[in-house]
């Protein structure tokens, strides 16, 4: 990586940079989008099932991803740009709130570097064209869903079905694949999961996941083809797996304890655009 970063071309370098400062930025927008779209979505259940009753609606103010200004959860002191800077503030202000000393979860800058990080990486592995650009979506979309569903549970349809629709609008210059198994991938990519799921309810009774995990392998069947979906199944099989079982021996978690899947997704569709195709083709000179 080093002789890699010596010889490679300024602009490169100068990309690779700019794409790791604005990921920062994107990163600090990521965390108010991973705190913010679970409660406008409870919010705007709430006020449906109010409506529908004819019951005064229970929110009324307004709250979106730009309004009210971010503030300190303990205290209700309101962040100035400041105290806003990616990383910087964070460790400028000691990981506490600068009003009432509370600390502020390490998660905020960790996905700020996160973010950071892998946008510097994509933009140097793919470089700054439609492929590289498009990737960086892809993964700030990942981002955002891998921490909500870890959250809430949850995969939220802002999230999952314009990603979906991107991987079809990309693929329509075959930007990763030709667009018929952008296509055939959306569609087995749901029909998978939702075979899986209906198999196993009427097996055992209960759901095994959530619709937003059919929506979100089709969305990465829509950027990747089909051809690239069994390998995302299996990498996210194996990632839940070891995870799962390590919750449940260090945290002395319960088997009967849900544990979100679209996380694992997220990390296997991330790992398969970026290395999919080697780790393919050396799954089959294995095999072979």
């Amino acid at each position: 990586m080093g002789d890699a970063v010596l010889f490679a071309p300024p602009g490169m370098v100068v990309a690779t940079v700019y794409a790791g400062i604005v990921g920062l930025l994107i990163g600090s927008f990521l965390n108010v989008v991973i705190h913010r779209l679970p409660r406008m979505m409870q919010r705007e259940s709430d006020n449906y099932v109010a409506h529908e009753s004819g019951k005064p609606l229970p929110h009324t103010d307004r709250y979106n991803l730009m309004v009210p200004r971010s503030a300190c959860p303990h205290c209700g002191h309101r962040i100035t740009a400041l105290e806003n800077v990616p990383v910087i503030s964070y460790l400028a202000l000691g990981g506490k709130c600068r009003q009432c000393k509370a600390p502020i979860s390490i998660r905020y800058p960790a996905i700020e570097l996160l973010t950071g990080a892998l946008s510097a990486f994509v933009i140097w592995r793919f470089g700054s064209g439609v492929v590289g650009l498009a990737t960086l979506l892809f993964i700030y979309f990942l981002i955002a869903m891998t921490f909500i569903d870890a959250d809430t549970q949850l995969l939220p349809d802002d999230l999952t079905l314009p990603l979906l629709w991107c991987g079809l609008l990309f693929n329509m210059n075959a930007s990763f694949v030709p667009l018929d198994e952008a296509v055939i991938g959306a569609v087995a990519g749901y029909l998978s999961l939702w075979s899986v799921y209906w198999l196993f309810k009427l097996a055992t009774g209960k759901e095994g996941m959530g619709y937003g995990d059919f929506k979100l392998l089709a969305a990465l069947g829509a950027w990747m083809g089909w051809k690239m979906l069994p390998i995302i199944i299996l990498l996210s099989s194996v990632v839940g797996a070891i995870v799962g079982i390590a919750l449940i021996v260090l945290t002395k978690r319960g088997r009967d304890n849900p544990i979100p899947f679209g996380p694992y997704l997220a990390v296997a569709g991330l790992i398969a655009l970026l290395y999919g195709k080697s780790l393919t083709q050396a799954y089959l000179g294995f095999a072979i």
